[in-house]
């Protein structure tokens, strides 16, 4: 008996390794060698190359569709298409999802749907990051509307965990039609060049109902969502450097939006000072300089990590450490459009330093701004509605938010930037300082354009009287707007015990349901 029972439980075991070893495989080892030779992972391989060794925990391995028709029935795969579970990122929990191009294309059924919304809802409970790994065909057309439920529900959790957990997407494949919303409401998006594509409707239908003949990169490629449309926030040459790129992205986010970002051990002394920073800022006002330049030396060694770095360029945004402490930057680059503020940068700056402020990382704010781009185009584009959801990211942020202006911050985009107003913290200005209405030509030419017509020399010297009595930072500081002027080669120092102090900061807004951004 004892015999018969252990014979039993040994086909029950080689039961379940038969069904495992089928789930591994997914569709099957010629479609993952075609995977291979395209320059791909199988979607099992980009689990194990994320996360840390053997703490991979799967669930739902044997899942399968429940469609019949169109003889669906006969065609079904352990796990339909998507690989999900749990483990960590440098010791840290974060959950997965990884959809499988070889089983059906990865498209999306209404039990694939059930596996991805699962696994968001244990990340939610639990306080920790979700990352999907997009490379799917769509919804699933077999199934009709279940697919396309099952999208919706996907949705439904991308929205209920925003601003509660970081969500992080990678497209390795295709993304198209309804599939491409759930990478559009998580907080980063890396794309791989020539591999991945994202859109709406593709090029067959693009064309038969507008007659334009594009293609799939030109249509929703890697470079357009990351210089044109701003959807995606990283374009990559690879999957193993998008897969790198996503542990850089975690590393400087919280678990969730209860908690702070990590604290990273580093040699770089805070009170280390810049002496570079002092020869930065070009005597000409007119001159521009590489805000980078600024931003290299401050931060903890080579901790700055760049977001969309390829859209809108005029404003930089990224993580960096000051002290091994995780903070977002953003600045004016005044080597591009002379830092001007226009629709693009000011959507890409909104939306970052909401993020940041969701999820308890302090901002750090360097301004160097003329103003808003002026023009037919940026009007008519929103640039009013843009604008102002900048200067509404700002002013709603309540964590920390430190600001140091190198050189100009003219008009509105003066307000807009950080500062004391929208309840900035900190607010330091370098000697170099410009705070003003505008810039003293156009000043001038305001005041005293009719009566002064003509005479060069008068209005040389009205520019210069304006220059003086507003081009700096100190009619500012007199009125406490500017908190101090301060060193170049000491903004470092300053800005690391600023951080320090405001370590315990608590503000908040008042009650509401939610705000009423300008969309």
């Amino acid at each position: 008996m004892h015999s018969t029972w252990r014979d039993t439980m040994e086909n029950k075991i080689d039961q379940l390794l038969a069904l495992r070893q089928q789930a591994l495989q997914g569709g099957g080892l010629e479609r993952q060698k075609k995977r291979h030779s395209s320059g791909r992972y199988t979607a099992r391989e980009r689990i194990d190359l994320l996360l840390d060794e053997n703490s991979f925990e799967e669930f739902d391995m044997f899942k399968t569709h429940r469609c019949t028709h169109f003889d669906m029935g006969k065609n079904k795969w352990p796990g339909d298409g998507v690989i999900t579970g749990y483990g960590t990122i440098n010791g840290r929990l974060v959950y997965i999802f990884s959809q499988d191009f070889t089983v059906i294309g990865g498209s999306l059924s209404e039990t694939h749907a059930e596996k991805i919304c699962k696994i968001m809802d244990m990340a939610l409970k639990n306080g920790a990051p979700i990352i999907g790994l997009n490379d799917s065909g769509g919804a699933r057309i077999q199934e009709g509307i279940e697919s396309l439920a099952g999208y919706a529900e996907i949705f439904q959790r991308n929205v209920m965990c925003s601003g509660v957990i970081p969500q992080l997407s990678a497209i390795f494949g295709p993304c198209a039609g309804g599939a491409v919303y759930s990478p559009a409401l998580t907080d980063f998006t890396v794309m791989v060049r020539d591999h991945s594509y994202m859109f709406l409707t593709g090029p067959k239908v693009v064309k038969s109902v507008t007659g334009e003949q594009v293609d799939v990169e030109q249509l929703g490629g890697a470079e357009i969502h990351t210089t044109r449309s701003g959807v995606a926030h990283l374009a990559v040459e690879n999957e193993f450097t998008a897969l790198d790129t996503l542990k850089q992205l975690i590393s400087y986010l919280p678990q969730n939006n209860m908690a702070s970002a990590p604290l990273v051990e580093n040699d770089d002394p805070p009170t280390r000072t810049v002496p570079e920073l002092s020869q930065l800022v070009p005597v000409d006002a007119n001159q521009p300089y590489d805000m980078k330049t600024v931003i290299a030396p401050l931060v903890d060694d080579g901790s700055f990590f760049e977001i969309q770095p390829d859209f809108a360029p005029n404003l930089i945004i990224g993580f960096a450490r000051f002290n091994g402490q995780s903070v977002g930057l953003v600045a004016n680059q005044p080597a591009h459009m002379a830092g001007v503020l226009d629709n693009d940068a000011s959507i890409k700056g909104a939306r970052f330093v909401r993020c940041c402020d969701a999820f308890n990382i302090p901002l750090i704010t360097l301004v160097d701004v003329p103003g808003f781009m002026p023009g037919t185009v940026q009007e008519y584009g929103g640039i009013i509605r843009n604008g102002a959801k900048l200067l509404y990211a700002y002013a709603e942020a309540t964590v920390p938010k430190i600001t140091i202006t190198t050189r100009k911050a003219y008009g509105g985009a003066y307000c807009v930037m950080s500062s004391k107003h929208l309840r900035g913290d900190i607010n330091y200005a370098w000697p170099s300082a410009e705070i003003a209405v505008m810039g003293a030509k156009g000043a001038v030419e305001l005041i005293y354009g009719r009566s002064l017509e003509g005479q060069t020399d008068a209005l040389s010297q009205r520019e210069a009287e304006y220059s003086e009595a507003f081009a700096n930072p100190y009619a500012a500081a007199e009125r406490g707007y500017v908190d101090d002027v301060i060193l170049p080669e000491r903004t470092r120092l300053r800005i690391c015990k600023a951080l320090a102090m405001l370590a315990d900061k608590r503000d908040s807004n008042p009650p509401r349901k939610h705000g009423n951004i300008p969309l």
